[in-house]
């Protein structure tokens, strides 16, 4: 009672006069706020204790659920006071602060709590509905959710931001500043992890019931800073003032086996069993994050694995003084998921990979099968409950997994198990590049996954016997379709696994579907054409039309309303105004403070002072060869040598931004990475190109950092090797906020040019057929070099150490690979790209036919929606119906 006395004396003394009505061990202890200010009586003590448990929507009165206050119901009007009385409350409830003594973080933490809040009320009514339905559930199993930032997503998906930005400013502080403060989740790495949060968020915006299951890497990737031009990976400590969006449920673990051997025996029925006797077990326990839709009251379930040990201290070892012994088992288990991609060139590095990645899909379906047997009595009709889709080859072990449950624990004949299995999943393919399809040695998987291993032999026994029938005396074909590749070091390769696994398999693009047929899974596709199909990827508008751009936002639905935020094929309506001079004016002027917004981050991140009103050419992705960031750099080596000789007296001003992580044992492309910072520090610091030219790297490109940069662009370069990229998202991104696309026929490039119309994209370059013509014909790059004075003048250039303080050597690697493979064709290109780049300039001194072209990109765009990418999921792929939940 003292305690509560002495908190209400605080209220007081805060200025914070009454308290919402609340109870105290489940009696109601008033009639209405209570008057903090004067001495506080028993009874108002008693509803302040009340008051403070309002940080949980929900406790228990004789064995139900009852709110706590009405502040949580829905149907409820949620006002700027309640919301400023809110965040007030959490500082006290969550973080035991005052306001006088809180940190950004903390009000930040106590907003987000406060949303939460919101959305934890809608997820508790999903789940509630989805359960008494008995619905169909999609599962999405991924290495990656790239989720981003939360705070701000949630708020537009709540349709509260405007209400929040006005009650956060009505206590003094700024709603971009909370936002800011939220670090970026480590959860994923590239467009995998991106594609699979876009999912996420559409499946809860198209009521599909949906869980997606992935791993809470502790340290994600890395952050990357610049040193000297050259990229230097730091500690991704993503969690390190918390995570207020994941609930984690220590009662719910689950154990992973590991490594061991297996015995086989007939039980007392006469069957035959496998015995898995393992030498280690982890532990995996769930961290669960709410996804709420876009206008609907569903919320879905992000649940992301732990990985523990089962004892976590030796107190034996301890007490003998062996103290890194005492701890040994809590950090081998842990490390499984300290990081995103451990680096699997050492065996170690291997081993660790595949023990992560097995880790996930077995903690996976055990909790599925846990769910799934609440309501059913067998596991004969887990099929028609989950459909299952896997986003790659990292969950492929899925399939034996499944299998292993299946018939060892749950005592399933082989064929039934096998039905059920080939029911339940699907495969995506998210690459077209032979060497980026996993494979696993034999040898390391009968050391990490002995009777995994067993089940993959049978499955291809079995599997190869069924080709023999349809493919008689063809060797060839059954070589290329085993699960097993043959050679110095046998391995089992996890596309075939997953290929066989799965009942439907899709490609991401059109053209990316069509080159699986022909290449790399042509084999599967001749056995089973039935299976294949494509699904074009998407993006969310969501995070990335309303959130990062809320100008263009607020454009666009004035002028034609706001269904586009749910329909986006209703931005077609943009066509009528693309002629009228008035809308051109403020888009415009809504691209402006874009860019003006862009060039204050750059000039406080890296120093260097761009000019908005220059043409902003915008590069961010992977760092990797085949998307050709160096073909960039030639173009911009031949423009600075065009303008040093003269040639060029009416140039748009350019500023050229690049940025986009390299893989920490990806040596060439963290050479291009130093080889475009050496470029920017010779251009910017030379004034005869000053006010022409500019070159940024913006370092530690990601969700939060991307928010900022696609909104200001007016040139995006999708410039990789026509037949390499499987779709990107990045091109659509970039399109749906305005920017113009340099490209090749390359992924969704080719559907992108379909929708926007070809004379509103700037495309060069090889079709993916011309670059197979010529690559057997014999490609010859040192040929183009000899013949093309401009392409031999650059290349010399940085071979001649100007770039590297006299250093000839330092971009050797580059130089000699362009010259003796040019494996990803960048001179056969380069002639068409910097072509191209000159009709860019033209195109950009026209500001009505530029703007035009740009307003028009954005009303064509509707196709590339994640929202329809769902919808055909769900219809073709995992015969799943909307849900309606109502509060």
């Amino acid at each position: 009672m003292e305690l509560c006395s002495f908190i209400l004396t605080q209220f007081r003394d805060l200025g914070i006069t009454k308290i919402i009505e609340g109870s105290f061990n489940g009696r109601t202890t008033g009639s209405g706020p209570v008057d903090l200010g004067s001495n506080p009586s028993p009874s108002a003590t008693m509803n302040l204790m009340g008051y403070t448990k309002k940080c949980n929507p929900f406790f228990l009165k004789g064995g139900r659920m009852k709110e706590v206050s009405k502040i949580y119901d829905c149907n409820v009007e949620t006002t700027i006071e309640t919301i400023k009385q809110s965040i007030i409350d959490n500082l006290f409830c969550n973080q035991a602060k005052f306001p006088q003594v809180a940190t950004r973080n903390d009000y930040y933490l106590a907003l987000s709590h406060y949303v939460r809040d919101r959305l934890l009320y809608r997820w508790m009514k999903s789940a509630q509905t989805y359960f008494t339905n008995q619905s169909r559930t999609a599962i999405y199993m991924s290495a990656e959710f790239l989720i981003g930032p939360q705070l701000g997503n949630n708020l537009i998906n709540l349709d509260m931001y405007e209400q929040v930005k006005e009650a956060v400013a009505e206590l003094g502080l700024s709603i971009y500043e909370l936002m800011d403060q939220e670090e970026e989740p480590g959860l994923g790495n590239g467009g995998l992890g991106r594609l699979a949060a876009c999912y996420m968020d559409s499946m809860a915006t198209c009521q599909i019931p949906a869980i997606g299951y992935g791993i809470r890497y502790e340290f994600g990737i890395f952050d990357q800073s610049i040193r000297d031009g050259w990229q230097i990976e730091m500690t991704d400590k993503w969690l390190r003032f918390g995570n207020p969006w994941e609930i984690p449920h220590p009662e719910m673990r689950y154990q992973v086996k590991l490594g061991g051997r297996t015995e086989k025996f007939y039980d007392k029925d006469g069957k035959f069993r496998v015995n898995w006797i393992p030498d280690r077990i982890i532990i995996g326990t769930p961290f669960d994050t709410p996804v709420l839709g876009y206008g609907v009251n569903n919320a879905n379930m992000l649940r992301l694995w732990k990985a523990e040990a089962c004892e976590s201290f030796d107190f034996k070892a301890f007490n003998i003084g062996d103290y890194y012994k005492a701890v040994d088992e809590k950090v081998s288990s842990e490390n499984i998921t300290k990081v995103l991609y451990p680096n699997d060139e050492p065996l170690v590095g291997k081993k660790l990979r595949l023990e992560q990645q097995y880790f996930m899909i077995s903690c996976s379906l055990q909790d599925m099968l846990r769910i799934y047997l609440q309501k059913g009595k067998t596991v004969n009709n887990f099929s028609n409950k989950y459909a299952i889709q896997l986003n790659d080859t990292h969950p492929a072990l899925a399939v034996a997994e499944l299998m292993r449950l299946l018939v060892d624990e749950y005592n399933t004949e082989w064929d039934l198990a096998w039905d059920i299995t080939t029911k339940t999943f699907a495969y995506t393919n998210h690459t077209l590049l032979p060497e980026a399809l996993e494979k696993w040695p034999l040898s390391l998987l009968n050391t990490v996954l002995p009777r995994h291993l067993e089940i993959i032999y049978e499955i291809n026994i079995r599997f190869l016997e069924n080709v023999k029938a349809k493919f008689p005396g063809d060797n060839g074909i059954l070589s290329r379709l085993s699960l097993i590749e043959e050679g110095n070091e046998k391995q089992v390769r996890m596309a075939n696994l997953a290929c066989v696994g799965s009942h439907a398999i899709n490609g991401v693009a059109k053209l990316h579907s069509e080159l699986l047929k022909e290449t790399v899974l042509s084999d599967f596709y001749a056995l089973w054409p039935e299976k294949f199909s494509n699904k074009t990827n998407g993006v969310t508008p969501r995070r990335f039309m309303v959130l990062s751009n809320p100008s263009l936002t607020s454009l666009i639905t004035k002028s034609i309303g706001k269904d586009w935020i749910r329909n986006l094929d209703e931005l077609k309506k943009l066509e009528q105004l693309s002629g009228d001079i008035s809308f051109h004016d403020e888009w415009q002027n809504v691209k402006l403070e874009c860019k003006k917004t862009l060039a204050t981050i750059i000039q406080r991140i890296t120093g260097i002072s761009v000019a908005p009103e220059s043409l902003f050419d915008i590069q961010v992705k992977r760092i990797h060869e085949y998307k050709r960031q160096h073909l960039n750099v030639l173009n911009i080596l031949t423009l600075y040598n065009r303008l040093k000789k003269g040639m060029l007296k009416d140039i748009c001003p350019r500023t050229f931004i690049f940025g986009g992580k390299a893989a920490p044992g990806y040596y060439v492309a963290k050479l291009i990475i130093k080889l475009i910072n050496s470029v920017a520090e010779l251009i910017n610091n030379d004034p005869d190109v000053n006010g022409k030219i500019k070159v940024v790297f913006y370092p530690d490109f990601n969700v939060k950092n991307a928010q900022r940069i696609y909104p200001a662009a007016n040139l995006s370069e999708q410039i990789s090797t026509a037949g390499k990229e499987a779709s990107g998202t990045g091109n659509m991104k970039f399109s749906l906020n305005g920017a113009l696309t340099i490209g090749t026929l390359d992924g969704a490039n080719v559907e992108i040019r379909e929708e926007v119309g070809e004379e509103n994209f700037f495309l060069f370059g090889l079709t993916a057929a011309e670059v197979e013509r010529v690559k057997r014909e014999g490609y010859r790059p040192k040929d183009i070099y000899n013949s093309n004075s401009e392409l031999r003048e650059v290349i010399d250039f940085i071979g001649s150490g100007a770039l590297s303080h006299g250093d000839r050597n330092l971009f050797r690697p580059i130089i000699n690979s362009l010259l003796e493979r040019d494996d990803y064709m960048l001179f056969a290109d380069y002639e068409y790209y910097i072509k191209c780049q000159e009709a860019v300039n033209e195109a950009y001194r026209d500001t009505y036919k530029w703007t035009r072209m740009s307003i028009l990109n954005v009303a064509r765009m509707g196709k590339f929606s994640s929202d329809r990418a769902i919808n055909e999921y769900a219809e073709q792929i995992w015969k799943i119906k909307p849900i309606n939940v109502e509060m």
